[in-house]
């Protein structure tokens, strides 16, 4: 049993904008335009989607292109860091990289690496247990669930490679089967 798990494209990033509601850029909506190829398997039957409109978006272009409705899911969110909100490219760099160095500390207030990890790993088995699926999600909770797949230790050197990509993994045998593929943009 193959299953996806596919980060949101790029998006518009607004400052002013709750991030939650951040959507799909121009060149996001191309990368999503791509994801059938790489996202979505002969035995996959749903798509289920965190509830952040950039996720949603990313998964309405998928399912309107396979002919598949889009199911969500609040526990596929994004690491909660509510607590600071919008953080320049800089700062936000550095608070990811002590997010990852150590995952049981609560970084600026962020949602602790190892709650994010347990939270994403019950909320992907749930939805695996019903058949193969496209989870449309976020590139931090999924280098998390990449972790777990493989047995090994929390590590930022598992994040996706940009915006909008995938990997597979087999549900039953609850193990990775490939790497992160960046979606191309055309």
């Amino acid at each position: 049993m193959v299953s996806s798990f596919l980060t949101h494209a790029e998006v518009v990033v607004d400052p002013a904008v709750p991030i939650g509601s951040w959507g799909l850029s121009p060149e996001g909506r191309c990368r999503a335009a791509q994801a059938p190829a790489l996202a979505w398997g002969p035995g996959d039957r749903r798509i289920v989607s965190s509830t952040e409109r950039k996720a949603v978006e990313t998964a309405e272009v998928l399912g309107a292109a396979v002919g598949t409705p889009v199911d969500r899911d609040p526990l596929l969110g994004e690491i909660d860091r509510s607590a600071t909100g919008y953080l320049p490219p800089a700062a936000f760099d550095a608070v990811v990289d002590a997010f990852f160095a150590e995952p049981e500390r609560s970084v600026r207030g962020w949602e602790r690496a190892v709650d994010a990890q347990a939270r994403i790993v019950r909320a992907v088995q749930a939805h695996c247990a019903a058949g193969d699926v496209t989870i449309v999600s976020h590139g931090a909770v999924g280098a998390l669930l990449l972790a777990h797949l493989r047995g090994v230790p929390i590590t930022r050197a598992l994040d996706q490679p940009g915006m909008g990509s995938v990997f597979s993994f087999d549900a039953t045998a609850w193990q990775a089967t490939g790497d992160w593929v960046r979606l191309p943009a055309h």
